[in-house]
């Protein structure tokens, strides 16, 4: 339950936010000890780095056989599970903070990227998935003959047609 001061109406971004907040970070589902288990997202960095973009996602305990890396329609989808690690003859655990499971995030990638340029590496986890930049179309130059003198050159850009 949220305590709102009275005269005082929060704003909708920040009471959307809380929502999203309170429902990504409640307990899900029991787990076998009766502890709740979390849903768990690996924390991802992007950045541009020279002629390329590099995506970098944490992965601890995990190894390269654990994730998946797609391409389909310009989007990248990076999904894995990561195994709880309890056993079950190690029972007394107090708290249980660590969440496994199955996860997914997908980026969309600028049009014109190649899927045959994009690499990854697995190390101390942490994947790094790396791709360039794509070329982006220059100004076009059109010749035009007028009046039956030399050509000029007029120069423009191609731009998307105007919806009437």
């Amino acid at each position: 339950m949220s305590v709102v001061r009275f005269g005082r109406t929060p704003d909708l971004s920040t009471e959307v936010n809380r929502l999203f907040s309170t429902f990504f970070d409640t307990p899900t589902a029991r787990g076998a000890n009766g502890a709740g288990t979390r849903r768990w997202l690996p924390a991802m960095d992007i950045f541009e780095a020279g002629e390329h973009y590099v995506v970098k996602a944490d992965l601890p305990g995990m190894t390269e056989a654990d994730v998946t890396i797609e391409i389909e329609d310009n989007v990248l989808t990076i999904s894995g599970e990561r195994k709880a690690q309890l056993e079950a003859q190690h029972a007394g655990f107090y708290r249980v903070e660590r969440t496994s499971g199955s996860f997914s995030r997908a980026l969309a990638l600028p049009e014109g990227l190649d899927p045959e340029s994009v690499t990854a590496t697995f190390a101390n986890g942490v994947l790094e998935v790396r791709f360039p930049k794509p070329v982006q179309a220059a100004p076009h130059r059109v010749q035009i003959a007028v009046g039956g003198g030399a050509p000029r050159t007029i120069e423009g850009e191609t731009t998307e047609p105007q919806a009437a």
